[in-house]
């Protein structure tokens, strides 16, 4: 019985197995889906597809710079005891040199692409790293900056990974005082975690609605005095406040932290002037392993129950 890429495809999304996989299933199995399910089952394959719809939320953020270009990747498992196992951290750092080679342009083509040394794709190296570690494991999101002087950070061990791309002219791109603002900046955003790189990114919703805020709190204030202040002056207060949000919320605004006297970007234009040359934060992206993932919230008492019961 003959089967079609179709086949193969639709076998992959019910198993999770990878598609060469999925390919010799058919195969053995002369087409019969239903067959190709019991071989991958009895090779210990379809497993990975049990697993694959557990809550992963622990693993690493990791960024990293290969010749030349920057890559942030998120990389979870279940538990993160598995994310120090040397296996999950050697997939990690395999899936930052694909994103560095292929450049793929979201997490199918990425799973699509050859893991290196390997022959097969980076889902199929995925899938079988499932069955050996015994946890779900997915590439969550991932980042590529290329051009500049692109500088990487990695947090407690994988926490948070920071990637930086900054702007610079050939003449410096190597300079070691480039380099320090670059781990500098990097260190400032894993700290503090930026929403915005510059005060003209702020969208329209977000600036809107920090004004409602401070005109309701500078009418609040204003309602108290004995003689309330003009809406001239309050429109001062608003703006005053807008100015406060900046300094919290946008990199090159928010006061540096080696030096709060200043703000990053003064510091940034204070190096390019010692350097003479050009310097400008071009890019930046804050991955926090698990950020926004809800964790699972084991049951000891009811999983002894399930295993005592069967």
């Amino acid at each position: 019985m003959a089967f079609t890429a179709a086949d193969v495809k639709n076998l992959r999304e019910m198993t999770g197995v990878g598609m060469m996989d999925c390919k010799k299933a058919l195969t053995a199995s002369e087409g019969d889906i239903d067959k190709a399910i019991e071989w991958l089952r009895e090779k210990g394959l379809a497993a990975a597809q049990k697993k694959a719809g557990r809550i992963a939320a622990e693993g690493v953020a990791f960024a990293t710079v290969i010749d030349g270009i920057g890559v942030a990747v998120e990389v979870n498992a279940e538990s993160d005891f598995v994310a120090k196992n040397e296996k999950f951290t050697d997939y990690v750092k395999g899936v930052a040199e694909v994103v560095v080679k292929c450049n793929p342009a979201d997490l199918d083509a990425l799973y699509a692409c050859e893991y290196p040394g390997t022959g097969r794709t980076v889902l199929d190296e995925q899938n079988d790293k499932v069955l050996v570690i015994g946890e779900n494991i997915k590439v969550r999101r991932f980042r590529r900056f290329e051009g500049g002087t692109c500088v990487a950070y990695v947090h407690m061990g994988g926490k948070i990974g920071v990637l930086v791309q900054l702007e610079v002219s050939d003449n410096i791109k190597d300079n070691e005082r480039v380099a320090e603002v670059g781990k500098d900046m990097a260190m400032q955003i894993a700290a503090l975690n930026p929403m915005f790189l510059d005060k003209s990114y702020v969208d329209e919703a977000t600036l809107e609605k920090e004004k409602e805020i401070q005109l309701a709190l500078a009418r609040e204030e204003n309602s108290k005095l004995d003689k309330p202040k003009p809406d001239a002056i309050l429109e001062k207060i608003v703006m005053g406040g807008i100015g406060k949000m900046y300094k919290e919320i946008c990199l090159l605004q928010m006061p540096f932290v080696k030096d709060d006297k200043v703000s990053v970007a003064q510091h940034v234009a204070a190096v390019a002037k010692e350097l003479g040359d050009p310097v400008a934060v071009k890019n930046y992206v804050r991955f926090e392993k698990g950020e926004g993932i809800e964790k699972r919230q084991d049951d000891l008492a009811a999983e002894v129950a399930k295993m005592v019961n069967g």
